[in-house]
């Protein structure tokens, strides 16, 4: 049924992937810190959330054992550049009961469960919805689930990849389907970019860090590349008003640039 939608995604990885090289995300030290990350960074800019970081890391408190420790009134203070920061003070302590109650403490035992158990614990917990819940499956632990955004369903309408409105399962599904033989390819027959890539960081990509570099399977690693990119095509030229079609890696795949340029 999409065969065709399936095919366009895998062309517009391999176009994005050529062009822009790998995104480098998430950028992080530690899978805590992902974690950290990905509540902050609902409904706020990255560069919001970076400010959050910073204020944890100099108080020496981005930890699971920190967060435990620090009274909420001064969470809230230290969060406060990334926005409803009383709510993400309260989800951060919740999830830190969440994974002392079950697991000890311990994120490894954690973010060992079998993807889909993890998925449902942790779409349980106050203030994780889809998004968030895949973000830190994939990002802080590594499991193959494909993380749709705002930008994802923004480029696929406008490409007219799926209708308007489709839910997230049926676009995160779309992306596994189709993102599967990718990942083989690429496991078998590595991609050789031009030189300019590693030089010149493109798209939405971020500084290679540990999170970023370390050990994962190739599924999980286009997985990864490919939320990056699209998060590129985004902020860069699919933006929700005044697209810049014409410069985007993606506009030969328009079905026509009048659609392309609806915001």
């Amino acid at each position: 049924m999409h065969a065709r939608q399936e095919t366009e995604i895998r062309r517009y990885y391999e176009t994005l992937y050529r062009a822009w090289g790998a995104q480098h995300w998430w950028p992080a030290e530690s899978a805590f810190e992902v974690i950290v990350g990905a509540y902050l960074t609902q409904n706020t800019a990255w560069t919001n959330v970076e400010q959050a970081l910073a204020n944890l890391r100099s108080a020496r408190i981005l930890s699971v054992a920190g967060i435990r420790r620090t009274t909420r009134s001064k969470l809230e203070r230290l969060l406060h550049p990334s926005g409803y920061f009383r709510q993400k003070a309260q989800r951060l302590k919740t999830f830190v009961a969440f994974l002392d109650e079950h697991y000890r403490g311990s994120l490894t035992l954690l973010l060992s469960q079998p993807t889909e158990t993890l998925r449902e614990q942790l779409l349980s917990l106050n203030g994780v919805g889809l998004e968030t819940a895949d973000s830190i499956l994939l990002y802080a632990g590594n499991h193959p689930v494909f993380v749709v955004d705002t930008y994802t369903r923004r480029i696929l309408e406008r490409h007219a990849i799926l209708p308007e409105g489709s839910g997230y399962e049926e676009i995160r599904q779309l992306f596994q389907t189709a993102l599967g033989p990718v990942a083989q390819v690429q496991k078998e027959h590595p991609v050789e970019l031009p030189s300019h890539i590693e030089l010149e960081a493109r798209g939405a990509a971020h500084p290679p860090s540990a999170m970023s570099t370390g050990e994962r399977t190739a599924l999980v690693q286009v997985y990864n590349e490919m939320h990056g990119l699209i998060v590129g095509v985004g902020k860069l030229y699919c933006r929700k008003s005044k697209p810049n079609c014409e410069e985007c890696p993606l506009r030969s795949f328009l079905p026509n640039l009048e659609h392309g340029r609806k915001p």
